[in-house]
């Protein structure tokens, strides 16, 4: 098995990056935090899963172990798949991920476009004694009922959900009113 590859980034595409490595290139799935820093000619180094389908062999790489072992956990639940579980990494950070099954929050998961409500809700049953505690950190905050109405106003505008998150992430936790949260969260965007 491939467990991690180091070489030169020779393409990018919307799903995946060639690497080049001595001389082969390497196609490679990624999470979209990885894609959205990868540059064509540097440097890089991925943690991978080879997935083994009967007419297909891929190769699924992120940027730290700690994304792959999430990864790893994600696709073994029944019904998620890598293309799911990529869908899942894309849109959350690990800790978001870890934070929503810990707390047990699969709407949060459901937020993220391919994940239904029944996949969510198996995600975190299956997922929260394997996963581990997450501490809530000032970055990375349980989310109110506010928080959660903010994001899906913002999601109905047309921003993604990562999008969606940073901006309530970076709001003051005394302002509470969905209205002025849903106010700071849009000026946050013109900045």
């Amino acid at each position: 098995m491939i467990a991690s590859l180091e070489g030169r980034i020779a393409a990018r595409s919307q799903t995946a990056l060639i690497v080049n490595i001595g001389g082969i290139g390497l196609r490679v799935l990624c999470p979209q935090t990885v894609l959205a820093t990868a540059r064509v000619g540097e440097p890089i180094l991925l943690f991978t899963h080879l997935i083994v389908r009967e007419d297909d062999l891929s190769l699924v790489g992120f940027a730290s172990e700690d994304e792959l072992a999430l990864f790893q956990n994600l696709i073994g639940v029944v019904g998620v798949g890598p293309k799911t579980a990529l869908a899942l990494l894309s849109a959350m950070a690990p800790d978001a991920i870890r934070l929503a099954i810990g707390q047990e929050q699969p709407e949060v998961l459901a937020r993220v476009p391919g994940i239904g409500k029944k996949t969510a809700q198996k995600i975190v049953l299956e997922l929260r004694d394997k996963v581990g505690a997450v501490e809530v950190s000032e970055g990375l905050a349980a989310l109110t009922e506010a928080d959660t109405a903010v994001i899906d106003a913002l999601t109905s505008l047309g921003y993604s959900i990562v999008e969606a998150q940073r901006a309530v992430q970076g709001l003051p936790r005394d302002v509470t009113d969905v209205e002025d949260r849903l106010r700071r969260a849009l000026a946050s965007f013109g900045t």
